[in-house]
């Protein structure tokens, strides 16, 4: 018997918890009070049932999470790929242990903290360049479609080599292939042949003509087989700017309508204080994560008991919950309380283990660079509409705003 009751086992909780009667997931800016409800009872570990149908047991612990996302061999990626909402066959998402290492190593050392720092003077720049077209333009604008996306996009495709020109066609892409609803993932299958035709077509190039871009060391990368090759450009340019910018997005949305100390706002806290916002960035990350229903799940290859003392079977599906653990009061003290200060801030928000984002560094040097603009630029800035008329993605692997209307004049 695992550490879920008999009555939760026989009446499985709806997951994710903020789908309609459609099943379509419709996160909000705040996380489920759900998580922190099950996470005090018993060992934390909850039975649940996935918008497909799928049974699976909620981990929501930090000390449990962590576990499970540490040890490939006992939970696996790629056994669980069958029940997966999004099609991550082949990617780096969806690969365990020398298979997951041999494609990470691909570029990763092009992504590491040092590596990353050394770009930071550009995004600056990019950054700087964006703000004055959108200012140019005049408010009220759009934050995401104004400034988020197009400094994300541009980032991660510039790192790749992607083709200025195609850069909107990936944005649409992404925003399929991201896609969690029965009707949209019937859209992803449609247009993933002609996203891996494009890029087939562009590692061919890369192979008669190498540049120094990321594009150019996957292409080289022979000893793969040839999906996974046309699937790492994928992950990387799909992830690299849909987290950053929904997490832009969503911060500053966050700075603009919570009070922060003696400040009105969080926003002006951060102008008045701009040394604060790499702490503010961390903190941020941890309460409003923008992965919008956990982390992907995993099959139990042998049983198990976890820190909790919580007992696994194999051959079960376990969803870690990164947003549960993240407000663990045994790790995190006063956890509902957004501190700036926060240290040690250990988030889950990037994962950990094998599996921790390969683009973490990359998307932290972005938001802090985007805010520490914005703040500095625009003291000013305010939503342009109530907080309640912000659209937000739904149905969709990453949440926040799809749109940010926002005035500084």
């Amino acid at each position: 018997m695992t550490s879920t009751s008999r009555s939760a086992a026989a009446c499985p909780i709806a997951h994710p918890f903020d789908q309609d009667a459609a099943g379509v997931n419709r996160p909000g800016l705040y996380k489920n009070e759900k998580y922190h409800t099950i996470r005090e009872e018993g060992t934390g570990v909850a039975e649940v049932v996935r918008a497909n149908g799928t049974r699976a047991k909620l981990v929501t612990r930090y000390d449990d999470v962590r576990h499970l996302l540490r040890d490939q061999t006992v939970f696996s990626r790629r056994a669980a790929l069958d029940i997966d909402d999004v099609d991550l066959e082949g990617t780096l998402l969806g690969l365990d242990l020398d298979e997951h290492a041999a494609v990470r190593d691909v570029v990763g050392d092009r992504l590491t903290r040092p590596a990353v720092e050394r770009l930071r003077d550009q995004i600056t720049e990019r950054a700087e360049a964006q703000l004055r077209i959108l200012v140019g333009r005049g408010d009220p604008a759009d934050l995401m479609d104004g400034f988020a996306i197009p400094l994300a996009l541009d980032t991660i495709g510039d790192m790749l080599g992607l083709p200025q020109r195609d850069r909107v066609q990936f944005r649409q892409w992404g925003e399929v292939f991201l896609a969690t609803s029965t009707a949209g993932r019937a859209d992803a299958a449609a247009s993933e042949p002609a996203m891996a035709g494009y890029l087939a077509g562009l590692l061919q190039q890369r192979r008669q003509a190498p540049a120094d871009d990321l594009l150019s060391r996957i292409a080289g990368a022979s000893h793969l087989p040839p999906d996974r090759l046309i699937k790492l450009p994928i992950a990387l340019v799909i992830g690299g700017w849909e987290t950053s910018a929904s997490s832009i997005g969503t911060f500053v949305e966050v700075l603009l309508t919570h009070p922060y100390q003696d400040h009105e706002t969080a926003y002006g806290y951060l102008a008045d204080h701009p040394e604060a916002i790499p702490g503010a960035v961390s903190e941020l990350g941890r309460v409003f994560s923008t992965a919008a229903a956990d982390t992907m799940p995993r099959r139990v290859m042998r049983d198990v008991t976890l820190p909790s003392g919580a007992r696994l079977r194999a051959g079960e599906v376990v969803i870690p919950s990164h947003d549960a653990a993240n407000f663990d009061p045994r790790v995190f003290e006063d956890p509902h309380r957004i501190d700036f200060g926060r240290s040690p801030n250990r988030h889950l928000s990037f994962g950990h283990g094998a599996h921790h984002c390969i683009g973490r560094h990359l998307a932290n040097v972005e938001v802090v660079t985007a805010i520490a603009l914005l703040t500095r630029k625009l003291p000013a800035l305010r939503l342009a509409i109530s907080p309640a008329d912000i659209p937000r993605k739904t149905g969709h692997a990453i949440s926040g705003p799809m749109e940010l209307p926002v005035a500084w004049t």
